[in-house]
């Protein structure tokens, strides 16, 4: 193995210097992957003497010479001492510059002038210092090879290439991307970087459209303030170079072809961001500030958490853009964003993503804190949610709220670390220098084009101002703020730079901010591109489904012929596609189900619901945790071949040129996966937009998404939905994470006709169920309570007819087919309950009571509920039951509407509805099957004998 290894390196040693490019990648290699690199290199560089532990991306590459220059002496030409000595010693020299080159690109951000407060202290970096690598004074004026180093030639001096470093890495951006495993993107980044110094020269016109767009950044700023102080508008003062940027992003995008650019921000410079580059009317804003916009309906919201949308143009053409509306939970737009990118990217069949791009703003200690920011990023390259790549923008005030101690507000040295994870490439930018920032801004869009993932730009500025404008900042942070109240604003600094340059005069910059006051004072548009007749082809029309009142009934019925044609070509396999056993057996059961020899179950008629759908023109994207199988093996819309891994979705297969149908296996994820479908909903009208929880339960941790966007998004913002969540919910023992998807809460955030909540209980159901929610052309999210041991009920299945010639009932009247004038008692229930409830029945023959299902509990149908139960005429008793707690379920959110049911059959019957479940718990569910069970007895017998006891 030695002898290899010797022949290895001096066929391709480093010390000949044409291969020291080879061996400095091939090294970079093995640190970020020993096992990317042949195993007599691993091998090689696993056995470097002197540094414990082995090599590490601080250990100096000198063991590298040293030992290249001992195991290789036997294959070197014989040489006189004094000459070998020479040609060593040069060797050695030229190892050390190529440690140095690479110590910059490492860590030369971390000596970078980023921080426009000069705030930021950093440690001595030792890997920048030449004498770290064992060069001297005497060096300087030596040539070196440059290797990979681009600075237009193969050898320069040492000071020379010191001095390209500094300029490159340690001026006004400081580059993170060695931590990049490809190759050829970290080339690329090094090029664009180093081959300009990270400083480009710019047109005198450039320059002053800069400047232009900085004197309209902070000229906004400065007419609020003097108009409205002490008003809260989260205002842009320290960051002004966000506008610049943008505005760069924007333009540049246009060139590339783009048609669309989604932006989500919170609330630091949305105002700035919306009057200046999108267009919103200056007048407007600040009939919003007199408090004198009103609207038709709903609860309306502050300014800074609106959304917009216009029209801009651009070199490349017309360009639409929306910003999202984004509630105060800073990141949870994030993944609203990605999800509406990417249904506006289905839509123009954009595979490639260069037709719409996502911009996603963010503040320093948000980006840092919140897990949905890491969500977020792990969808970057994922099937089922990639975008292409996104641009992330993070407005580093350096401060967060009142926290501004980096050992308080992270645990890592940049707020932009979370990043690396998907190894973007991060450019800290410092923000009082514009030029530095459109440099940045072009070398991050010109990635995301390039490879197609996420890169960020950590725009370092300051807040002028405290958290809002009724804040006082010195009170938390007195040196930071002494600092920034003798600190000159950006557009001050880059006016003066421009007018000592000679590229325009101090009356030309003057005569900027005057033009700027002039049209505010006006009233007039202030974003130059603003297209005023947009193209309305560049966006979804969502005219048809505007207007509509609630209604509960629309006609989902199907053609009986076309229903088989569909449900046979589910059920077709390729020749040879050898599937599992278990699936077999469904697909063969779904055959004799469609010859009628079996009852439909629930798994094919939720499956017929798609095909119809599909059949009907409308696209189906389903997605979850197990989502193709279902948790519970039910759905199997996607099978697997047992021979050779092959994947077969037959609703992709039913006619030629169909819409799409796409189903995903989400990762683990609620709050992000959740986020993404409502964006991609609100951005889809004409399909059916599916997400499904593994259990009901799991919709806790997307919590903040359902208050926010699903249940508040129509009253705040006028933002229609039609997402569909599917959260399986019952009782069977399996404890208290695996039985509740929390139905009160869902009932509790139920107002104004916002959303449905239905419990389906049969097949036909869900069926009916699931195309009235895109049959009809009213848009409201629907919430499913959707089983798990229904499934496979013996008793709960449909017929073919059911499914071609009913429609959702939201009530179902008793099924037994009882005496009217015998009945006494009438048990009205949702879901699971009501199979325990019939066997009961059936069991001790109670032929004075009935069972009425309500399949939707909001909004309540209290008419349907009264015309089920309005032909007992002897009733005396009317009981809810349900599985849950008495503090749980539906109870609470819906004992009125049945008393009021109640009073219309017979005066005072309401006062006289009881209650039959669970005990009040803190828990959803008993952990013990036991208890489980006892409890389950109890509310069932509870439910046929309890008498109203003036509860």
């Amino acid at each position: 193995m030695q002898e290899g290894i010797m022949e290895l390196m001096w066929r391709t040693s480093h010390m000949s210097g044409g291969n020291a490019h080879y061996v400095e990648e091939l090294y970079e290699q093995y640190l970020a992957d020993p096992s990317s690199v042949p195993d007599e290199w691993r091998q090689y560089f696993d056995a470097l003497p002197g540094y414990e532990g082995g090599p590490t991306r601080d250990t100096p590459l000198g063991p590298i010479r040293d030992q290249f220059e001992r195991l290789s002496q036997e294959r070197r030409p014989k040489a006189t001492a004094a000459t070998e000595q020479v040609d060593n010693e040069e060797n050695r020299r030229q190892v050390r510059v190529l440690q140095l080159i690479n110590a910059y690109r490492f860590r030369g951000h971390q000596r970078a002038n980023i921080d426009p407060l000069g705030l930021r202290s950093p440690e001595p970096i030792p890997d920048l210092d030449p004498g770290f690598h064992q060069l001297t004074n005497d060096d300087m004026d030596r040539v070196f090879q440059t290797g990979s180093l681009f600075i237009g030639k193969d050898s320069a001096t040492l000071k020379e290439i010191i001095e390209a470093l500094e300029q490159t890495y340690c001026r006004s951006i400081g580059c993170e991307f060695m931590h990049i495993v490809n190759t050829e993107e970290k080339r690329w980044l090094e090029q664009r970087f180093e081959s300009v110094r990270s400083k480009p020269a710019y047109s005198d016109d450039v320059r002053q459209h800069v400047l232009e767009r900085l004197t309209a950044a902070e000229g906004l700023e400065n007419y609020l303030a003097s108009r409205y102080p002490g008003t809260k508008r989260f205002g842009l003062e320290g960051g002004e170079s966000f506008i610049p940027m943008v505005d760069e992003l924007i333009q540049r995008s246009g060139n590339y072809g783009t048609r669309e650019v989604v932006i989500g921000m919170a609330h630091r410079g949305r105002l700035n961001l919306l009057v200046n580059l999108l267009g919103k009317s200056p007048s407007e804003l600040i009939d919003e500030f007199d408090g004198k916009k009103m609207l038709a309906h709903g609860s309306g919201d502050v300014k800074y958490h609106q959304g917009f949308s216009s029209n801009v143009m651009t070199p490349g053409g017309e360009i639409h853009l929306a910003l999202a509306f984004n509630p105060s939970h800073l990141e949870i737009v994030s993944p609203v964003v990605e999800g509406s990118v990417r249904a506006r990217q289905d839509r123009r069949d954009d595979d490639s993503g260069d037709q719409v791009l996502p911009l996603a703003v963010h503040g320093d200690a948000a980006f840092a804190g919140q897990g949905v920011v890491m969500e977020t990023l792990q969808m970057s390259q994922l099937r089922g949610y990639k975008t292409g790549g996104t641009i992330h923008i993070v407005i580093n005030n350096q401060l967060g709220f009142t926290t501004s101690r980096r050992d308080d507000a992270r645990s890592t040295e940049y707020c932009t670390d979370i990043a690396k994870m998907v190894q973007a490439p991060i450019f800290h930018v410092n923000g009082d220098d514009p030029d530095a920032v459109l440099h940045a801004t072009q070398v991050a869009l010109d990635y995301r084009q390039q490879f197609k993932r996420d890169v960020v730009l950590d725009l370092i500025c300051y807040r002028r101002r405290g958290h809002n404008e009724a804040d006082e900042p010195s009170g938390t942070q007195p040196m930071m703020y002494q600092k920034i109240k003798t600190h000159e604003t950006t557009r001050t600094l880059y006016a003066r730079r421009l007018v000592e340059e000679g590229v325009l005069s101090e009356n030309d910059a003057k005569a900027m901010v005057d033009a700027y006051r002039d049209n505010l004072d006006n009233g007039n548009h202030v974003a130059n591109s603003l297209v005023q007749e947009p193209n309305r082809a560049l966006f979804v029309d969502w005219t048809p489904y505007l207007g509509h009142e609630w209604t509960g009934v629309a006609d989902t019925s199907f053609d009986m012929k076309r229903l088989q044609e569909l449900a046979t070509k589910m059920c077709e396999v390729p020749e040879n596609f050898q599937l599992q056993r278990q699936v077999s057996k469904i697909y063969e059961d779904r055959r004799k189900m469609l010859a009628g020899g079996m009852a439909l179950n629930w798994g094919f008629a939720e499956t017929l619901a798609y095909a119809t759908l599909i059949d009907q023109g409308h696209p189906v994207r389903l997605t979850g945790q197990d989502t193709g199988r279902g948790t519970f093996s039910h759905r199997h819309a996607v099978l697997h071949s047992q021979k050779d891994g092959a994947i077969w979705i037959p609703l992709q297969h039913l006619k030629p040129n169909q819409p799409s149908f796409d189903v995903y296996d989400s990762f683990l994820s609620e709050q992000g996966a959740l986020g993404f479908e409502y964006g991609y909903a609100t951005t889809t009208p004409n399909a059916l937009i599916a997400w499904e929880a593994q259990f009901g339960d799991f919709a806790n941790g997307a919590q903040v998404v359902i208050d926010q966007f699903i249940s508040s998004g129509e009253s705040k913002w006028g933002r229609l939905c039609g997402l569909t969540l599917l959260l399986p919910h019952g009782y069977e023992g399996q404890g208290p994470e695996h039985s509740s998807a929390r139905l009160e809460r869902f009932l509790q955030l139920c107002a104004e006709n916002n959303m449905q909540v239905c419990v389906p209980s049969t097949p036909a159901q869900i069926f009916h169920l699931l195309r009235r929610q895109v049959i009809r052309s009213l848009r409201k999210p629907l919430v499913v309570m959707s089983p798990k041991s229904l499934l496979r009920h013996k008793d709960a299945t449909s017929t073919l007819d059911d499914l071609a010639g009913g429609h959702f009932h939201m009530v179902i009247p008793d099924q037994g087919r009882l005496d009217a004038d015998k009945v006494k008692r009438a048990i009205v229930c949702a879901g699971k309950v009501y199979y325990d409830l019939a066997n009961h029945r059936a069991e001790h023959k109670r032929d004075d009571t009935v069972i009425v299902r309500v399949e939707q509990l909001y909004p309540f149908p209290e008419d349907s509920l009264y015309e089920a139960l309005e032909t007992y005429t002897n009733l005396e008793q009317v009981v809810w039951c349900q599985e849950e707690p008495q503090n749980q379920g539906a109870w609470y959110q819906s004992q009125h509407h049945i008393r009021n049911v109640a009073d219309r059959l017979r005066e005072g019957m309401g006062r006289r509805l009881c209650f039959a479940g669970r005990a009040a718990s803190a828990a959803p569910a008993a952990g013990y099957m036991a208890v489980h069970a006892e409890q389950q007895r109890q509310l069932i017998e509870d439910a046929f004998n309890r008498q109203y006891e003036g509860q």
